[in-house]
């Protein structure tokens, strides 16, 4: 059997697996896969700093919207890592394109569940390029069965939180901010 028929057929069962297993809880709450990408991040109690930059970013409306999309959301612990004061800065009014091109980083047109992402990764022999909606290239690795993230400026995410599934897509909690080259 070739290694992308192999690939696909795990990439299936996996899927089939995922599609009866419940979907993971972010921060002690439910995820509910027939609820939008927003719909759920307003009830994670580790993602109140995303929720508000999507807000003060216009975004809310994109990401109820159909999708699909893969967002690779970031922790309030992730964002505390961002000096306070500059946080502050960049949500407010004067700042939302620069907010916007930020957050849109973090979002892929396509629902990529991890089994998939490791099969794309294998598939270009370890590392995956990835254009965001923002235009941000990222680099997707898979080891050791963890997802990581490296952003145009070379900072690395781990996904810590993996394929909580959405009407319109999926999100992967993520231990950092990724950030555009500029």
């Amino acid at each position: 059997m070739k290694l992308h028929a192999i690939l696909a057929a795990a990439v299936l069962s996996a899927g089939a697996t995922a599609a009866f297993a419940e979907n993971p809880m972010v921060g002690g709450a439910a995820m509910f896969a027939d609820k939008t990408i927003v719909e759920n991040a307003v009830n994670s109690p580790i993602n109140t700093t995303l929720v508000a930059a999507v807000q003060a970013a216009g975004l809310v409306d994109t990401l109820n919207g159909p999708g699909p999309f893969t967002v690779l959301a970031p922790t309030d612990e992730a964002f505390a890592m961002i000096d306070p004061a500059a946080l502050q800065q960049l949500l407010l009014p004067e700042h939302k394109a620069q907010l916007q091109q930020i957050l849109t980083c973090h979002v892929i047109a396509a629902k990529a569940m991890s089994s998939a992402i490791a099969g794309m990764v294998a598939d270009d022999g370890g590392v995956h390029e990835v254009t965001t909606v923002g235009g941000c290239v990222l680099k997707l690795r898979a080891e050791m069965g963890t997802i990581t993230v490296e952003d145009e400026r070379g900072r690395k995410a781990k996904v810590i939180i993996a394929d909580v599934e959405q009407s319109n897509g999926v999100i992967h909690v993520i231990d950092k901010v990724l950030l555009p080259a500029g």
